[in-house]
């Protein structure tokens, strides 16, 4: 009967996963070569102009939604002239450099303000006729050959009856009628708004942000501190090539990426690029093809040490332990139990057929030294001699305890451990402050600056518009407040909900959710208030002054109506996705307290930051009192989760002026060290992991080798020292198809001869046995 399984699989299964180890650290460890520019700068670049470009996505699409809700808001009292009805469009102040207002049936110019609106290739009754809700900006340029944004939007002009505005020369309409042949009816016009694009907004010293169109030609330009006045000559190639891959891009589907350009007096030039087109392809910026440039020189990273060496020495010393090992259990397990079973199965032959193979009997049987191999072999010898009658049974003496096979799978896990554990704690271990570059951490702090710069430009955003809807209520009745309070909230995903308060601070008019607390008084002014410092949300709201109205003179009591103050409750969930960003690791909102008010990893309210020293990092961006502070960075020995390892922080004040800046709010950002992309950190990896896995396959492999040979062959050797002892009634009953499970198939047959001895059976004796069985349990009784 052929064996199954036995002592050979776990010992091959052993040699052949540590070569496999060892080729994995040839090769893992080899392949690791230090950069002039570590990829971690370039990823941080790429990440860099990702977030300028979402920086001037969001401000353009918000720019076309403020145009498309002023004209979608009711005309004023005394707007019936295109005149008047531009000029309550374009309020005073309006960042916009020009509007106009356009006849959807020819195109003429009804009304202007401002700068001259370049309407070349604006088809204004093509584009009435789409029949599209929302016309798309355009890039044009203007006579002076700057680039302007055009925004459009429908305008719903009241009926006509009034003569233009006489002051109103821009136009070149002398009439002043919207159109005189619909009267008492309302008709659309085309609204354009022109714009100068600002230029993206980019953060960390030295770093300069362009923003191009798909030809590209540079529209805006921005540099932070500390950087050249222009780009050097050598280094315009690097900017146009960004540029040809981002069109390239908008085929692959890649938004963004980096590249790095040639050496140049000690630096090397490395320009990240991002589309400004939403990633989905929808958006007021699909259309518009404008890309985010941000271009850093850095020096490069001294050459390091080639870890080939290194590699090949380790790999060779696995291999070496691999073949050591692999003898060894030949020798002292595999060998031994092969030549077991070859003994017994000659005597359990020779003992059936007696005394016809009285021959096979006379053959002493072969006894190793060692262990429990040795102690089967002379329990097999004592039997043989038994059967011949040259010896009797002799009790079992106590075994003084020895060094077995137990101990020689012991000592192999020892060597592989003693290859394995260096690498796994030891070896290629760097400290973090030498490992992660200084342009590392300021790259992770012009992310944090940046992060902060989003979370403010949301909260300033809703303080305007709120400021714009308490303007719309003043005045109005009840279901007019209600109507402008509804399409506020829709316009704004934000708000969680929104309410009026009046001086008192009692609710008078709500929508949207319950507020999870309102604020104690109604304030003056508008700004953004922390309402609770604890509970178990945190409650943030913006609130504005709502412009009194004054009663007419001849009515009783004539002043200042009642003041009263609208108040939209601000939800946690989406300051988690503002301070969200990938590859900035964990991100927190604090107060002035340095207590958790929002995070992108979970957290509890108003919690203290991870650990101490993200706490003295928030510290250092303290300054005098009544400034804001400036930001910090630093390596923390310890991330933002226990255990996780050290990590590069920074932390930067949320608003620099304003009223956000009286808040005190900090943005927090941890990235594990081992999640940069560093040579120092994947070596380190790599040959943590190297070390892992021999540790496991050798863990895995001899594991299996003690369970399905040591321990069946140690309650082997019990069971041949019993029998040779002179035990006759216990029925050894095989387990297994392998070499103890022969063994003790053979042991059975010797015992069954043994008993038909004593009671003087025939020479015609056939012992047999049970088929062996692999269920769990023990023999059945007898």
């Amino acid at each position: 009967m052929p064996l199954l399984g036995g002592v050979r699989p776990p010992i091959a299964a052993l040699l052949c996963a540590l070569l496999a180890v060892a080729a994995f650290t040839a090769l893992g460890l080899g392949t690791v070569h230090e950069q002039d520019v570590p990829q971690a700068l370039r990823d941080a670049e790429r990440r860099i102009a990702e977030d300028a470009a979402d920086s001037v996505g969001t401000a353009i699409d918000t720019r076309a939604a403020a145009v498309r809700h002023a004209a979608a808001s009711d005309a004023p009292a005394g707007s019936r002239t295109p005149a008047a009805l531009l000029r309550s469009l374009l309020p005073t102040g309006h960042p916009a450099g020009g509007g106009v207002l356009l006849d959807p049936h020819t195109g003429r110019a009804l009304a202007a303000s401002g700068e001259t609106v370049p309407l070349t290739g604006v088809d204004a009754p093509a584009l009435m006729r789409s029949g599209t809700a929302k016309v798309a900006p355009r890039l044009v340029l203007s006579s002076r050959g700057e680039p302007r944004l055009l925004l459009f939007a429908r305008v719903a002009a009241p009926a006509p009856g009034a003569k233009q505005d006489e002051n109103n020369d821009q136009t070149g309409d002398q009439t002043g009628d919207l159109r005189a042949d619909q009267n008492d009816e309302e008709h659309e016009l085309l609204l354009v708004v022109s714009e100068k694009l600002a230029a993206p907004a980019v953060y960390g010293v030295g770093r300069t942000g362009q923003l191009v169109d798909r030809n590209g030609k540079v529209l805006a330009t921005a540099a932070t501190p500390g950087t050249a006045p222009a780009i050097r000559t050598d280094h315009r190639a690097l900017p146009a090539a960004a540029t040809n891959a981002a069109n390239a891009g908008l085929h692959t589907g890649d938004v963004s990426g980096s590249l790095v350009g040639d050496g140049h007096d000690g630096l090397r030039g490395v320009t990240g690029w991002a589309s400004v087109a939403a990633a989905d392809g929808k958006g007021d910026t699909s259309g518009l093809g404008l890309t985010v440039l941000t271009l850093r020189e850095v020096p490069p990273a001294k050459e390091g040490a080639d870890h080939t060496w290194f590699a090949l020495v380790a790999a060779g010393g696995l291999v070496l332990i691999a073949v050591l090992v692999t003898l060894v259990l030949w020798g002292g397990m595999q060998r031994a139990l092969l030549r077991l079973h070859l003994s017994a199965a000659r005597l359990a032959r020779a003992a059936s057929q007696m005394p016809l193979s009285n021959g096979e009997l006379t053959r002493p049987v072969p006894v190793v030294a060692f262990g429990e191999p040795g102690r089967v072999g002379r329990a097999l010898e004592s039997i043989r001699c038994q059967l011949l009658g040259e010896t009797e049974p002799e009790p079992v003496q106590p075994v003084r305890r020895r060094p077995g096979v137990r101990a020689l799978v012991l000592v192999c896990a020892l060597v592989i451990a003693a290859w394995g554990m260096p690498l796994l704690f030891l070896l290629n271990r760097v400290p973090v402050a030498e490992a992660v570059p200084q342009a590392t951490v300021a790259d992770q702090q012009a992310r944090t600056e940046a992060a902060a710069d989003r979370v403010r430009r949301s909260l300033g955003r809703s303080c305007t518009d709120l400021a714009a809807a308490a303007s719309a209520l003043s005045g109005a009745a009840r279901e007019r407040a209600t109507e402008v309070l509804r399409r506020a909230h829709a316009d704004h995903p934000t708000f969680r909900s929104l309410y009026v308060v009046d001086r008192t601070g009692a609710i008078v008019l709500r929508v949207g959710k319950q507020p999870l607390r309102t604020l104690d008084h109604a304030p003056t002014g508008e700004g953004i208030a922390q309402v609770n410092t604890s509970g178990p949300i945190p409650a943030i709201a913006a609130y504005a002054q709502v412009p009194a109205t004054r009663k007419p003179k001849d009515a009783k009591g004539a002043g200042d109506a009642a003041p009263a103050v609208v108040v939209a409750e601000i939800g946690v969930n989406a300051l988690n996705s503002l301070v969200a960003r990938d590859g900035l690791g964990s991100v927190w909102l604090t107060d002035d307290r340095h207590r958790v008010l929002a995070a992108s990893v979970g957290f509890q309210a108003f919690q203290a930051l991870p650990h101490r020293g993200l706490t003295r990092l928030v510290a250092r961006t303290e300054a005098a009192p009544g400034s804001t502070g400036t930001p910090a960075s630093a390596v923390l020995r310890a991330g933002a989760a226990p255990g996780e390892g050290p990590s590069v922080a920074a932390a930067a004040p949320l608003a620099q002026k304003g009223p956000i800046a009286g808040l005190g709010w900090r943005v927090v950002s941890a990235e594990p060290a081992a999640a940069l992309k560093l040579a120092a950190f994947q070596l380190q990896a790599r040959t943590m992991l190297a070390g892992l896995l021999a540790l496991s396959v050798g863990i895995a492999c001899l594991g299996w080798l003690h369970i399905v040979v040591v321990r069946p062959l140690r309650a082997v050797t019990r069971c041949a020292e019993q029998l040779a002892g002179g035990d006759r009634r216990t029925v050894l009953y095989p387990v297994h198809h392998d070499e103890c499970g022969s063994v003790t198939r053979s042991l059975e047959l010797l015992r069954q001869a043994l008993v038909d001895r004593d009671r003087g059976g025939g020479s015609a004796y056939v012992a047999t046995v049970p088929a062996p069985s692999f269920q769990r349990g023990g023999p059945p009784q007898q």
